[in-house]
């Protein structure tokens, strides 16, 4: 079992009624709390809402808070502080003063500075602290008004060889705060990829969505992530740069294998970050499975730190992979399926 998890589990008698467990361990914490609390689950990570079904939880998926009831909130703390800025103010606008929440997460992942971000809600305290673990309890003390939800993104310019974009980010997606490096070396091969059904893997703000969209109206973009923050984000940077809505469908994935079939092209600057945990399972699949997604003639277009293996990957899988760009540390890899004559 996680730590965070047994932290919790020890500090079982300060639970109590309906409580909501936010961006929780998969693992089996909930068969573990006493009988009479009702537990229920918040995740935007599509991979742990699939989970949590399997384990028949009360489980939501989405960047809102659940709309049922809870008398109290247990936070897993996510990576960035952004988020749990936002999951805060939307907890503590739900809850009645006096409540409590709960913030749980690993020293290395920054838990002591998150419980910094609890105070100027009311009275903090620190409950355990244990397997480089600690938990705090909040009681709340002061109410907040609500936001909305476009409220929290932030808001930037990219340059691109089409004309501007204004890109929307909302807390916790990659690449919030200004464009990446490797979306940067990307963009102006954009123009080469072939038109029509095309998949935009990892999608995050929408970046590399927003702008093939922008380079042929024709394009029919399928925006994949397993954030829904992500999603939520490149659906607000279609809307801000008055691109067609029909053009885009936004799909939560827990992989490559979720993508639709016969596409012309897959773009991607894939994701290799679980949290705080370094993860290659979902690009290494990307480059292993695109292939069957792909149409004849159909392309694949990656950009990724030139360190990693991914040209010997898609050369296995695709018998070609042609390196487009090598520049500021990233390749921008290029493979097609063969067109049968």
């Amino acid at each position: 079992m996680d730590p965070r998890s047994e932290v919790v589990i020890r500090q079982h008698e300060y639970l109590s009624g309906r409580v909501l467990l936010i961006n929780a361990p998969t693992d089996d914490l909930i068969s573990h709390l006493e009988q009479d609390i009702e537990s229920s689950v918040w995740t935007w990570n599509f991979n742990e809402y699939q989970y949590f079904l399997s384990q028949q939880a009360n489980v939501h998926f989405g960047v809102t808070l659940p709309e049922h009831e809870f008398d109290q909130v247990i936070i897993f703390v996510p990576k960035a502080k952004e988020l749990l800025n936002y999951i805060l103010h939307n907890v503590i606008h739900r809850l009645s003063l006096g409540a409590s929440v709960f913030l749980v997460g690993e020293k290395k992942g920054g838990v002591e500075r998150a419980a910094k971000q609890m105070q100027p809600f009311g009275k903090t305290t620190k409950l355990d602290s244990a397997r480089h673990c600690q938990m705090w309890q909040l009681s709340i003390e002061k109410t907040v008004t609500s936001k909305n939800l476009a409220d929290w993104a932030q808001q930037y310019t990219v340059n691109t060889p089409n004309g501007e974009l204004t890109i929307c980010a909302l807390p916790g997606v990659f690449s919030q705060k200004n464009l990446d490096v490797g979306t940067a070396v990307l963009l102006p091969y954009l123009n080469q990829v072939t038109s029509g059904k095309i998949a935009d893997f990892g999608c995050g703000a929408g970046v590399i969505s927003a702008y093939l969209a922008k380079l042929n109206p024709k394009n029919r973009i399928f925006a994949m992530d397993v954030d829904a923050f992500a999603l939520e984000s490149t659906r607000m940077t279609f809307a801000k740069n008055q691109l067609t809505p029909e053009q885009l469908e936004v799909k939560a994935v827990t992989g490559i294998e979720d993508a639709p079939l016969f596409l012309h092209a897959i773009v991607s600057n894939p994701p290799f970050h679980q949290g705080i945990q370094t993860n290659y399972n979902a690009s290494e699949n990307l480059c292993k499975n695109a292939r069957r997604h792909l149409k004849s003639g159909g392309e694949l277009w990656i950009v990724a730190n030139r360190f990693l293996n991914y040209p010997i990957l898609i050369e296995q899988n695709f018998g070609q992979c042609t390196t487009k760009a090598d520049q500021q540390g990233f390749k921008v890899l290029f493979a097609n399926t063969q067109k049968k004559s």
